[in-house]
């Protein structure tokens, strides 16, 4: 028990730069004490004693803020910041060493007793500030959830999810979409939300002016090549294989986008 006290109080040093001493972390965090009492909870949980559980938990609400029912299973090195209005289902999972910000809840969104309704965080996984992650799903190591997202579908190891509902960040094509916008004097990262028709024309149109830009490329080095062997006998094709020789930009269903 001390060992495991001992371990939380030194991954919120670790995580905090606020924390000055382990007596502050101690005496004045309640994510820390939040989670005491639900090792507690859960232990009578575990031993039947559902009452005696739930009126723990019910108790460490009432003193922290923070809901995590008994039947709750949280791994170790857990640090929840600040804490107010965070709330962890029955069926929830919280893997080692994850970090839950203010007001993040994991919720169900199934009326079946007995099922798994909430949902399964994986070692390291960050959920920020204000974030809903909602249903029996799960969310792999080292992902991250932002601020405020909605959450509704898994989330593989390492990725990133935002928006409300929350998208998973492709991240080669955002990086690329992100250099070709930059040119363009416009930032697509932060707008481009999944059910956000303006952002969807908006994303297609940088991702054409990317495709532009490298016919046009191609298309400078088969002009090199031409001057180049222009005396050459017999005539030589110095087109590349993958130039587009066919225009694809179909502006009418862009437009139906934004109408």
């Amino acid at each position: 028990m001390f060992d495991r006290l001992r371990e939380d109080i030194a991954c919120i040093r670790e995580r905090d730069p606020a924390a000055r001493s382990g007596w502050e972390v101690l005496t004045c965090y309640p994510g820390l004490h939040a989670l005491v009492l639900h090792r507690w909870a859960h232990a009578a949980w575990r031993h039947e004693l559902k009452w005696i559980a739930r009126l723990v938990s019910h108790l460490g609400r009432w003193l922290t803020g923070i809901e995590i029912h008994p039947g709750a299973i949280v791994g170790r090195r857990v640090f929840i910041d600040h804490g107010m209005g965070v709330v962890i289902g029955e069926t929830a999972e919280v893997g080692d060493d994850c970090t839950i910000y203010q007001g993040v809840t994991l919720g169900g969104t199934s009326l079946v007793p007995g099922s798994k309704r909430h949902p399964t965080l994986g070692r390291g996984v960050i959920v920020s500030a204000g974030a809903q992650v909602l249903g029996g799903f799960t969310v792999g190591d080292g992902a991250r959830v932002g601020a405020n997202s909605v959450l509704l579908q898994p989330v593989p190891p390492g990725a990133t999810a935002v928006g409300v509902p929350a998208r998973i960040i492709d991240k080669g094509g955002d990086t690329r979409r992100e250099y070709v916008a930059a040119k363009m004097g416009f930032s697509a990262y932060g707008v481009t939300q999944g059910d956000d028709p303006l952002a969807l024309a908006m994303k297609g149109l940088i991702d054409n002016a990317s495709v532009h830009e490298h016919q046009i490329a191609l298309l400078w080095q088969a002009i090199e090549k031409l001057s180049e062997r222009s005396r050459e006998l017999p005539p030589v094709d110095c087109v590349p294989q993958d130039a587009q020789t066919t225009e694809t930009f179909d502006a009418a269903a862009l437009n139906r986008l934004v109408k």
